[in-house]
């Protein structure tokens, strides 16, 4: 009952409250630049779509957390869970100096990502729950290098936010290996890429 209770308040806490980072802000030492309104524009949007990715990893470990049955797996889930509210919080500070705001379809993304993880978790057990871990992080990883490439150039406070959760997705990915993960079908890997594409495209809008 407790991890159900911890389970719900985390997916309210994620979809629904401001959050706050346990980090420093890697852009907070930076002087925002003098951008146009169209660069503003597609600031946020950028950044509105790597929030919603932090949403949706917020799913994905919470859900993985509940899966197993590994106490030292669900800890260190926990413990990606934290540094991914970090990142909940450098975006939404970062869409609202753009005047940009969060995507309005989070509670949707959320669901989706939670039901994938806890399906992945219950079906391919841990080892399999950690291979999901690592190709979304390379995927999240690849899709923040994009992201680096289309951002306003003098946007260097963004930019330091996207480089900071780069590196912290790496990290991710590479701990989820060591772990012990499982190498994904290909046809699985080119689904989520699919899916990822999918909620690239409306996030950016919406």
């Amino acid at each position: 009952m407790d991890t159900l209770l911890t389970t719900a308040d985390r997916a309210l806490r994620t979809v629904f409250a401001h959050h706050h980072a346990s980090r420093t802000n890697p852009a907070n030492d930076i002087t925002d630049a003098s951008l146009s309104e169209a660069e503003k524009r597609e600031a946020s949007a950028l950044m509105r779509v790597n929030h919603v990715g932090e949403v949706c990893a917020q799913a994905l470990y919470t859900a993985q957390a509940l899966a197993t049955k590994n106490e030292a797996l669900r800890r260190h889930l926990q413990t990606a869970c934290e540094e991914e509210t970090d990142h909940l919080a450098w975006t939404e500070e970062r869409l609202k100096q753009l005047g940009g705001r969060t995507s309005l379809l989070n509670p949707l993304w959320y669901s989706g990502a939670f039901g994938i993880g806890f399906l992945a978790a219950k079906l391919g057990g841990d080892p399999m729950s950690l291979g999901f871990v690592v190709e979304t992080e390379k995927q999240v990883e690849a899709h923040l290098q994009s992201h680096m490439q289309r951002l306003p150039e003098n946007d260097l406070a963004s930019r330091a936010i996207v480089a900071q959760m780069k590196a912290d997705e790496m990290r991710h990915a590479q701990e989820a290996q060591a772990a012990g993960a499982a190498e994904l079908p290909a046809p699985f890997k080119r689904l989520m890429r699919v899916a990822a594409g999918v909620m690239t495209a409306v996030a950016h809008r919406i």
